[in-house]
């Protein structure tokens, strides 16, 4: 990103393409791919040699019957399991590779392929496996992991109920403790409590982790997981009730199932037991004595998921980009100029607007992307919450919100990206051949699986209103706005420093409280500001609107309830403004030269364009003035006609496999019978 809008030499970046002095980035296509592969270069690429080998699942997704392409996507499944890909995150001891950070990005890059084998994927290895790991103790690893890392006992994540679906503290199903037996009895009382598209049950689940409120001795304790059989020699066990939930938009190669337990009897040991256990005798035990905080703990431990799907949502929208703007730089339409050939499509300036911002975004949470899945690693490879020189709260607590705004973000781009690219190839892209029914249909439901978007958007907004408070933890939304309305707002706007922001602008602009006329546009300064500005003034105009409705003595649940608006913008803004940083961080690093140019040019037109996107708040809130708001516009512009000579480069560095790409009347990739 360029530090002021004057002409520079290459090593750095350029006002205008057509001004004296710029010179055109060329791109190292094999350079670019490895920095976007990172440390884990080795694993993605195996990902890829495995998603090329089984590229023939893509023609059996549209051939097969639903009932055979659940098997094949089993076979696939469990054929990678056999490369170690899988069982990255797991101990060694039991087969596994030991590195939280391997195993994300094993799992995003399965992004490229087939989507019903990277659900499958994520709800064996990911959810199943991951509860079994993260919530269980030795005992249950001994007796699951090796066996569910190889694929020899498939599994599911039995946590979501038709009537409590993001509410998981109001689960109905019931994990009651008989001491006689010692054994905890899982019932099912009515059908809102029946488990609800549950991934693996309907067909290959013989386990469960079940989530059920646990009683002992007459008294409830919240809701605990449990390992609870499913199927024994491939037949469903006495008390359980298992219906398939049929037909989906998309991802039909996962059999998702509605599951009813009646007094299904499960031993003492089959609670996963590492923040709460209950002795023989009948007596529960934790070391977090707070209820709540137990249960967000035991929740936190899953946050993997929630990582690895925005992550995938992510890769996904690299097919579709790299297909559409390889059909864009093909195909040509009209005689736009006068020398007697018809113009490709993404010389027109209307195409390049359509798919070049999508792609700087695309580059931009890639790397948001990595400093979450880097945060991951961290938290989960050291000591536990409950271990000498453990993670802290805080951490736990940070890394929830980071994740869960990035995964909102990345998924809702996803379906974004992927439409829009569908359209920009016309006719073509309607054709199944060419991925994008696949990628549509199947990515659909992640912006709603691993958490709604609009509830993860009020968790990241729960942790800015009280900085991550420990009286905030653990209350819900209500006891939220009676500790907000019971601060004072001025700590709120304290916190935020926005009067320090404007006193840092001062010191580093010369023109004071015109500091947003005169900066330039594409200085990272300017951008990062303009940022934080409105997020900062988000933050403190919901704290304001949450203690006015609590000083006019409305009930709590109102008060939130009219703010909500006001609380998803802030969180929103609030990740937009860690996305631009992970990515104006990312290109400062790199050595000066064509590559960091290149960076430099897609984070100049996110910054941009995401203030062009919400430039009436800003117009309203007196940070942008209509001319102002004109030059951006031309600058982003100007940034599109800079990006059009390498973006098929661009495109092709995200590495994905031709055989994923398949569209070969579109991009010249492999056809049909290359992958069937």
């Amino acid at each position: 990103m360029s530090t002021a809008e004057v002409p520079v030499t290459s090593d750095d970046q350029a006002e205008h393409a057509d001004s004296p002095g710029y010179t055109q980035p060329v791109v190292d296509v094999e350079a670019l791919g490895l920095l976007l592969d990172g440390r884990y270069h080795e694993i993605r690429q195996l990902v890829r040699d495995n998603l090329a080998e089984h590229a023939g699942i893509l023609v059996d997704a549209e051939e097969l019957s639903r009932a055979d392409f659940r098997e094949r996507v089993k076979d696939v499944v469990v054929q990678m399991a056999g490369t170690g890909q899988t069982g990255m995150g797991f101990p060694e001891e039991y087969g596994g590779g030991a590195d939280i950070g391997a195993s994300v990005a094993a799992f995003e890059t399965m992004g490229f392929g087939d989507l019903s084998v990277l659900v499958k994927i994520g709800v064996q290895f990911g959810l199943f496996g991951g509860a079994i790991l993260q919530l269980g103790t030795k005992r249950h690893h001994d007796a699951h992991l090796r066996d569910l890392i190889s694929g020899r006992t498939m599994g599911c994540f039995a946590m979501t109920e038709f009537g409590h679906g993001s509410n998981v503290q109001a689960l109905g199903t019931t994990a009651t403790y008989d001491a006689d037996t010692q054994e905890f009895v899982i019932h099912t009382p009515d059908d809102a409590s029946r488990k609800d598209y549950i991934g693996n049950s309907a067909v290959h689940g013989e386990l469960a982790v079940v989530f059920a409120q646990l009683e002992v001795a007459g008294e409830s304790h919240g809701v605990h997981a449990l390992v609870v059989p499913l199927r024994k020699d491939g037949q469903v066990v006495d008390g359980v009730r298992i219906e398939d939930c049929g037909r989906k938009m998309g991802l039909n190669g996962v059999d998702n199932g509605h599951i009813w337990f009646d007094q299904v009897r499960v031993p003492r040991e089959a609670l996963l037991n590492q923040f709460a256990d209950v002795t023989p005798e009948g007596v529960y035990e934790s070391a977090i004595e707070n209820p709540n905080r137990r249960f967000f703990t035991m929740l936190g431990t899953l946050v993997q998921g929630r990582v690895c799907v925005g992550g995938a949502a992510i890769n996904a929208a690299k097919v579709a980009l790299a297909i559409a703007v390889r059909y864009a730089d093909r195909r040509r339409q009209f005689e736009a100029s006068t020398d007697g050939e018809e113009t490709l499509l993404l010389d027109y300036g209307m195409h390049q607007r359509r798919l070049f911002p999508l792609l700087a975004r695309t580059y931009a949470l890639h790397f948001a992307q990595d400093v979450v899945s880097q945060q991951l690693h961290d938290v989960f490879s050291g000591p536990g919450p409950n271990e000498a020189g453990g993670e802290s709260e805080q951490e736990r607590r940070k890394l929830e919100a980071r994740a869960a705004g990035t995964k909102a973000l990345g998924t809702w781009h996803a379906t974004e990206t992927i439409q829009e690219c569908r359209e920009a190839c016309g006719g073509a892209g309607y054709i199944s051949e060419n991925r994008f029914d696949a990628l549509k249909a199947d990515t659909d439901v992640f912006t709603t699986f691993e958490g709604d978007n609009h509830v993860l958007l009020q968790l990241v907004a729960k942790g800015l209103l009280t900085d991550y408070s420990s009286e905030f933890e653990d209350m819900d939304q209500f006891g939220m706005v009676r500790f907000v309305a019971g601060i004072a707002v001025e700590t709120v706007v304290e916190r935020t420093a926005v009067h320090k922001l404007f006193q840092s602008l001062r010191d580093l602009l010369p023109g004071g409280d015109q500091w947003d006329q005169e900066a330039g546009l594409l200085d990272p300064n300017y951008q990062l500001a303009m940022l934080r500005f409105r997020e900062e003034h988000m933050l403190a105009g919901v704290a304001r609107r949450l203690k006015r409705g609590i000083d006019e003595g409305l009930n709590p649940g109102d008060v939130f309830s009219r703010v909500q608006d006001h609380v998803i913008a802030t969180a929103r803004a609030h990740t937009e403004r860690l996305v631009l940083e992970a990515f104006v961080a990312r290109a400062a690093e790199l050595e000066d030269g064509d590559l960091k140019v290149a960076l430099n040019l897609l984070c100049d037109l996110y910054a941009l364009t995401t203030i062009e996107t919400d430039r009436g708040w800003f117009m309203e809130h007196g940070r942008l003035s209509s001319a102002r708001s004109k030059a951006i516009s031309r600058e982003v512009n100007d940034l599109c006609r800079k990006i059009r000579p390498i973006a098929v480069d661009l495109v092709d560095a995200f590495g994905v496999p031709p055989e994923m790409l398949r569209a070969a009347d579109l991009v010249g990739g492999p056809g049909r019978d290359a992958v069937s």
